[in-house]
Formats: C-alpha cells, sequence, structure tokens
C-alpha cells in the first residue's frame, strides 16, 4: 500500500536522524546574510538557548504534526510571535536536549518522559546574542498540552507534510530596528509562521 504524503514525509524524518548526514550538523543560517555576519563575529560569547520541534506520530488515524506556540502578547521579546517551546539554558540542563525538554514542560505542560528524542539539527546564532539549538522529539498524538499563561497565548499543531516542504516558504522582508531584513515566512490558517522559527523549520525541510 503507497504511503500518503504525512507518512512518506515521516518516514523521511525517522531515515534522517538514522543517517550519517543527521551526525554533520550544519549551521542554521538566517535568510538575511547582514544578520549572519553580524551573529558569527560573537558567536563564542552568545548564551546558549535550547527548543523543542514536537512531532507527533504519524499513524493510520491522523497525519503527523509539529506543535507550535503563540507567545503572549505581554512578552517584552517577539510578542504574539509563532514560535517553538524552549529557552535558556540554565545550569542544570546536561544538555540542548535537556534545556529544550525542561523549557517546553514549563511553558506547555509536555513532560519529558513523553518526548522521544532523536536529536539536535545544528545551531542559530541570533542578533539578540543567543545560539539556539532546535531539538527535533517525537511525541504521541494524544496528549493534552497546559500552555503557561505568561508565555503562551496559544497552542496550535501544523501539518508535518507541509513544514517539511521546502517550497511552502516564501521570502519576505521586516523592518527591524529601522533597517529593512530578509526573513522567511510560512503560512498555514491564520498562522503566519516567520523570523527565527520558519528559518528553523525549513533548515530541518532541507536537510530531511
Amino acid at each position: 500500500m503507497a504511503l500518503t504524503k504525512s507518512s512518506q514525509r515521516f518516514d523521511d524524518l525517522l531515515q534522517f536522524f538514522e543517517s550519517e548526514k543527521a551526525k554533520v550538523q550544519q549551521p542554521i543560517a538566517h535568510p538575511d546574510e547582514s544578520v549572519n555576519r553580524l551573529s558569527d563575529k560573537d558567536r563564542k560569547n552568545f548564551r546558549r538557548a535550547a527548543v523543542l520541534i514536537p512531532v507527533t506520530r504519524d499513524n493510520a488515524d491522523s497525519e503527523s504534526h509539529i506543535v507550535l506556540t503563540v507567545r503572549s502578547a505581554n512578552l517584552k521579546s517577539h510578542p504574539g510571535q509563532i514560535s517553538l517551546p524552549g529557552g535558556t539554558a540554565e545550569t542544570q540542563d546536561v544538555d540542548e536536549a535537556a534545556t529544550a525538554l525542561r523549557e517546553s514542560h514549563e511553558e506547555i505542560g509536555l513532560h519529558p518522559q513523553h518526548v522521544e528524542v532523536l536529536g539536535p539539527i545544528g545551531e542559530m546564532a541570533m542578533p539578540s546574542g543567543y545560539r539556539v539549538t532546535p531539538v527535533v522529539g517525537l511525541i504521541e498524538q494524544d496528549l493534552e498540552f497546559v500552555p503557561c499563561p505568561i508565555e503562551v497565548a496559544d497552542i496550535f499543531e501544523a501539518p508535518l507534510d507541509l513544514v517539511l516542504d521546502p517550497d511552502a516558504y516564501q521570502h519576505a522582508y521586516v523592518n527591524y530596528k529601522n533597517e529593512k531584513r530578509a526573513v522567511l515566512e510560512l503560512n498555514y490558517g491564520e498562522y503566519r509562521i516567520w523570523g527565527a522559527t520558519a528559518a528553523i523549520l525549513y533548515h530541518l525541510a532541507r536537510e530531511v
């Protein structure tokens, strides 16, 4: 029986993490070259952070999705934007996966024991002074999430076959500190996924 598009994408994801390619983690580029040049200058001095890319398992009843959040409008940093659960590394975190799991538990109530970690996909240096490592993890379809009201306004799921389609991403421009900068964006229904989140997901799509 032929695989559905979602099932094929899910299998592609699993095969990627079983391959040698996954062991050679490529830096995640920002769509704007000026940001890449700025970030590369002081990368070693940047604070470490990690985000989780939670992927629901594909099954006969439901297609695979990626869990995303809408940041609270009250946050000082990127209010109202779409993001992946995660945050700054703390001293008790043994690695990037530990940071991503701890922060996901705090932000959306996803318990670490419900996540099968597949691995990291590289590192993205941000002009804000952070080095962000995305970590991919598998979760079951029927988990219930509890958003932290201080940080998360909403939680939604985008189809994996959309997120892993490089052709679904579009180039756009935003004004940041009076400068015009190139960004990637991915539109899903009422949600506009852009900025660092879109760059991370686009990198994953290209790698897979």
